[in-house]
């Protein structure tokens, strides 16, 4: 069960951000774009779209096909998927220009919009069934493993899935220490297993006692909840909940938004906005693929709803480089 009591208390709160009047999902009135090529395409000749990793590819790209082709017959340009290999790789290609638009963690954002000097920006976050736009990160451990709670991991080994997860590395080292605890002595070992997927699996394995991944915290704890990594690999068949136990979790963060490049035209974010928004009401099954999972759309989003993950992020960096 996921609860507040099992939760060290972040502070600013991340469920909100900022007061948001922008658009959504639920909005009546909004109409899925008309398929035709645009004016746009001129300077748009194809949409370049990032991957996250965290899945192995071929999922990745399985989940992604539909929506790859969906965007092709509604403007009338080439949509190409480029899966990286880790969340770094996005952000590389964004920095070099190489990507056009990816729906990434928040972190990734941060770490996007620090490395291009604000050349990034946040269209659109995930909205969940009760209207929130956040989603908590949780400490997973095998269910036989005796593990109960985070103090029972003191002295054990922990996973992280990768350096630029907000959920699995940022938000729970940044809780840690305003906790008092230090990660890097007060569990045995850490290490970095290449993405959400392949941390459970490394705990499922037995080489971590716990490991970080994500999940909505909302609907069926059985089913993985509503949506996530914990969802997705229920349904693939993964792992089942009842060899798991949630251990501890963080505090609710804003989820990751679809970022575009900032040089891009207007007119191009804007028919990307509006393609997103009707999505869930015009094309549910693509919608439900692309989000692992389920909830009620999309909501506008601004820049400042991230400012605290580029901070956190900063810090992240000042504290390692004292450490090294």
């Amino acid at each position: 069960m996921l609860t507040r009591r099992n939760a060290l208390a972040l502070p600013l709160a991340f469920a909100a951000g900022p007061a948001l009047a922008q658009r959504r999902s639920a909005d009546p009135g909004l109409a899925f774009p008309a398929p035709g090529r645009r004016t746009w395409a001129a300077q748009v000749p194809q949409i370049r779209i990032g991957l996250i990793g965290g899945e192995n590819e071929a999922d990745r790209l399985g989940r992604y096909e539909g929506y790859r082709k969906l965007l092709e017959e509604s403007f009338g340009v080439p949509v190409r998927l480029f899966p990286a290999s880790d969340y770094a790789g996005v952000v590389q290609a964004f920095a070099a220009g190489q990507l056009d638009l990816a729906a990434v963690s928040p972190a990734v954002y941060a770490a996007a919009w620090v490395e291009t000097n604000g050349g990034v920006e946040p269209l659109l976050v995930a909205e969940q069934e009760d209207g929130s736009i956040s989603y908590v990160g949780v400490m997973v451990a095998r269910a036989d493993s005796g593990i109960a709670d985070l103090q029972a991991m003191r002295g054990k080994s922990l996973a992280w899935p990768d350096p630029n997860s907000a959920s699995g590395y940022l938000i729970p080292r940044f809780a840690l220490r305003r906790a008092g605890i230090d990660p890097n002595s007060y569990f045995s070992r850490t290490g970095f297993a290449g993405g959400h997927e392949q941390a459970v699996v490394a705990v499922l394995q037995r080489q971590y006692d716990a490991a970080f991944t994500w999940a909505s915290g909302q609907g069926d704890p059985a089913a993985g909840y509503s949506r996530g990594n914990l969802h997705t690999m229920v349904e693939k068949g993964m792992v089942a909940m009842r060899d798991l136990r949630i251990v501890w979790q963080t505090e609710p963060v804003i989820y990751g938004p679809l970022m575009a490049r900032r040089a891009l035209p207007d007119a191009f974010k804007e028919e990307i906005r509006l393609f997103h928004l009707t999505l869930p009401r015009a094309h549910p099954d693509i919608y439900r693929a692309i989000e692992r999972g389920g909830g009620t759309g999309y909501r506008e989003v601004s820049h400042d709803a991230f400012q605290l993950l580029i901070d956190m992020r900063r810090e992240e960096a000042a504290e390692r480089r004292r450490r090294n």
